[in-house]
């Protein structure tokens, strides 16, 4: 299974049975072999006899379109086929017939041979039972420009929107197709693709990267190989902005509308707008329809630009609100904003010329000692239950505390002070969850120091902050494990020596914790755990030994 599909031939009923789940829509009966989405609260009599319907249609596979853009302000309905293709003449006319009324319909058809045939017979049909019926036929896309019947594809739905506005407006068929007409004519798309689609049941052809390709898995009019999405871009836009600079003169402000094909992440597709946006800039192109899936063709991994002529007129009917979910709405461009973030701290706890306690530095510069020598015995305890880096991480924050100790830049006549500073490093330098946890103790320390709090007291505050948001409780097998019995015994009034016995008597004690609760050990089994005391805790017991100076 490549595909979250169920049988093939329900793919198309499935995926307008969630939009009849989902939206305000009205769907026609399975027994009826037709596939045919309407407004739910439109009327042929009450509305179609002073509004103009405008439905759509075509093969399916391209959602959203057609039936994600029904809804009040764009299409009155839409009218499916089976995958790629075009609808049957009486499904098409069953659509007319449904939201017909005395003001007329208008079908917006894209340039395929079968759409064109059945939707005009349809047409025909429509008009010899009386009913007002005109047809708009889209065909934007400039991949093929020597040939005579230019595709429809994602400009389509431009028009949708232009003819839907215009129709909500109550202006007559007459004026909508002509609006109509005029927005497909003045516009151009073009589409690349790195993969072709993936058909439902069938196996996927391996194809070369392409430009012109079709929203039915056609072949594209030349094979590309860009190496960069800023290549892919220019690959399409070059050839864009050349036919608008044919078809008006100098360039003019544009609209460009940017669809996904189906299969782009969201990241790349935000790449694509960036070097669109950066390469056109707000003054040529003042607004921006996506990115977004418009009109797609099933997962192919591709996109397409639908560029227009900037007009005020257009611009109030994209921008106009409409009740149809697929419609991403019109982004208006300018350019971007920057600010400089204030990255230094106005009243940080490190200085030049600190005041320095030689005997606090030394008992400092132990514990840094300890750590950077254990770290290829700290690294090997994580790897056994993590990635193998705690004793990198705890001597590249180290490294830092002792770069600012040796600059006399760290004050070690105030206890606070100084604990803030080591906080300070250990935010900026030694990253990870185990940096910023140490620098909260550290942080959490100062501040309760600070505050008058003796120094166990201080270090059962900080140890405090630190469960609250690492989440670790003690037996959980972490370092809370060795700081709690070490600030415990601290706190009750023992030696350094006392705690520093505590700590390792916590950390060892981890060694026999088979199941972690906290961090990256809680996702290791059992038995890769038992016997192996956790790299934390035994980086605490290090740490209060050399601060007791105990070899």
């Amino acid at each position: 299974m490549k595909h979250f599909y169920n049988a093939p031939d329900d793919l198309v009923a499935e995926i307008l049975e969630a939009e009849a789940y989902l939206g305000p829509v009205r769907l026609s009966s399975a027994a009826s072999g037709m596939r045919l989405v309407l407004r739910a609260d439109w009327d042929r009599q009450r509305q179609g006899d002073s509004q103009v319907a405008v439905l759509s249609g075509g093969g399916s596979g391209h959602e959203p379109a057609h039936a994600g853009f029904v809804g009040e302000g764009m299409l009155t309905g839409a009218i499916a086929g089976s995958l790629f293709a075009s609808p049957s003449v009486e499904a098409v006319l069953s659509g007319i017939r449904e939201v017909c009324g005395r003001a007329g319909c208008l079908l917006i058809v894209k340039n395929y041979t079968g759409d064109r045939l059945n939707f005009g017979l349809a047409a025909e049909r429509a008009r010899g039972e009386g009913l007002a019926v005109e047809m708009v036929i889209v065909a934007d896309d400039i991949a093929l420009p020597d040939t005579p019947q230019p595709r429809g594809i994602a400009g389509t739905v431009v028009v949708h929107k232009v003819a839907g506005y215009h129709a909500a407006q109550g202006e007559p068929l007459a004026e909508i197709a002509r609006l109509a007409s005029e927005a497909a004519g003045g516009m151009a798309s073009l589409g690349m693709a790195l993969r072709g689609a993936s058909l439902p049941g069938q196996a996927t052809d391996e194809r070369a990267p392409e430009l012109g390709l079709g929203i039915h898995n056609e072949a594209g009019a030349q094979r590309v190989s860009p190496g960069t999405a800023g290549e892919a871009l220019a690959s399409v836009l070059r050839p864009l902005l050349a036919t608008l600079r044919e078809r008006h003169g100098s360039q003019p402000p544009m609209i460009a509308l940017l669809n996904n094909l189906g299969g782009c992440a969201t990241q790349e597709m935000a790449v694509l707008a960036q070097g669109l946006l950066a390469e056109l800039g707000p003054e040529r192109l003042p607004m921006l329809i996506g990115p977004a899936p418009l009109m797609t063709s099933l997962d192919m991994h591709g996109f397409s630009i639908t560029l227009m002529p900037h007009g005020e007129a257009l611009a109030t009917a994209l921008s106009a609100p409409t009740t149809a979910p697929g419609w991403p709405g019109v982004r208006q461009v300018r350019t971007p904003q920057r600010f400089e973030p204030r990255s230094v701290q106005q009243a940080s706890a490190l200085a030049d010329g600190a005041p320095q306690d030689a005997a606090t530095a030394r008992a400092l510069q132990r514990v840094l000692d300890a750590l950077s020598e254990a770290r290829e015995t700290l690294d090997a305890l994580d790897a056994r239950s993590g990635d193998g880096d705690a004793g990198s991480s705890l001597a590249s924050g180290a490294g830092s505390i002792g770069k600012a100790l040796r600059a006399g830049r760290l004050d070690t006549q105030d206890p606070a002070a100084m604990l803030n500073g080591i906080g300070e490093l250990l935010a900026r330098d030694m990253g990870g969850s185990s940096g910023v946890l140490l620098s909260i103790l550290a942080t959490a320390s100062g501040a309760a120091l600070g505050q008058g709090r003796a120094w166990g007291e201080a270090l059962g505050d900080a140890v405090e902050r630190m469960q609250h948001y690492g989440g670790a409780r003690p037996g959980d097998r972490t370092m809370i494990d060795a700081l709690i019995p070490a600030s415990d015994a601290l706190e009750a009034g023992q030696a350094m020596a006392d705690a520093a016995r505590a700590a390792r008597q916590g950390a060892e004690a981890t060694a026999g914790m088979k199941q972690a609760g906290a961090g990256r050990s809680a996702y290791v089994p059992e038995d890769a755990l038992d016997g192996v005391t956790d790299p934390g805790a035994e980086a605490v017991a290090l740490a209060f030994a050399a601060l007791a100076d105990i070899n």
